[in-house]
């Protein structure tokens, strides 16, 4: 396994290769970042941002949606996987905000726990929506960290995407978790791909046993 130092040294060269490294996903408001982020599961944030502004346009707050058909919200992002089970959630989601939580509208619940209690909402989402929206300290693992994760071998193979979280926040200073992020996503998105990762041009190739071993057989 990849040693703390080593890893925070591979960590401040992913970091000075994305130096603007950020959420991609298009949102004006805590609830937009909600929607948006429950529509990002199993879809890319390019595919979410060309579906989202219609969405947002109609149904700009948790009351409007709430308000919504789940058909027409269907219509409106049937260009996102798995769209009818997203436009069922988003709705239910709405609804709750609207019913349970109308005292804290038109700001979300900012308990990681709480969030996770409406429609289509995990720890990602709401690790997400928390560090965003309010700056709350969280490390959302997302098929990029753990795929880097386990590739720099930080964690073993087989590990859960909560055993990642936990590790990566005891590697990690709490201040930098929600850069950390970004920064981890960016290069897992752009560099570390999944299919034919760059790893013969790579700065952090010394950390990684993956690259070795996937220079050595390729």
């Amino acid at each position: 396994m990849l040693s703390k130092k080593k890893y925070l040294e591979a960590l401040e060269i992913i970091e000075e290769m994305f130096p603007q490294a950020h959420g991609e996903l298009n949102w004006e408001t805590p609830f937009q970042l909600l929607i948006a982020t429950i529509l990002s599961a199993q879809a890319t944030d390019k595919g979410v941002n060309k579906a989202t502004p219609a969405l947002f346009a109609a149904y700009p707050d948790a009351e409007t949606m709430a308000e919504a058909s789940v058909e027409d919200i269907e219509q409106k992002i049937r260009t996102i996987g798995l769209y009818k089970t997203k436009a069922k959630n988003i709705l239910k989601t709405a609804q709750m905000l609207t019913t349970q939580f109308k005292d804290e509208l038109p700001d979300l619940p900012k308990d990681k726990k709480v969030l996770q209690t409406l429609p289509g909402v995990g720890r990602k989402t709401a690790n997400v929506v928390l560090a965003e929206a309010y700056g709350i300290p969280g490390l959302a693992v997302d098929t990029h960290v753990e795929r880097v994760s386990k590739r720099l071998d930080v964690v073993p193979q087989k590990a859960s995407v909560l055993e990642v979280e936990e590790k990566l926040m005891k590697l990690i200073p709490k201040e930098k978790w929600i850069q950390a992020h970004h920064h981890l996503i960016f290069f897992g998105r752009y560099h570390c791909t999944a299919k034919k990762p760059n790893c013969e041009t790579c700065p952090v190739l010394e950390y990684c046993k993956f690259g070795k071993n996937y220079l050595k057989n390729d």
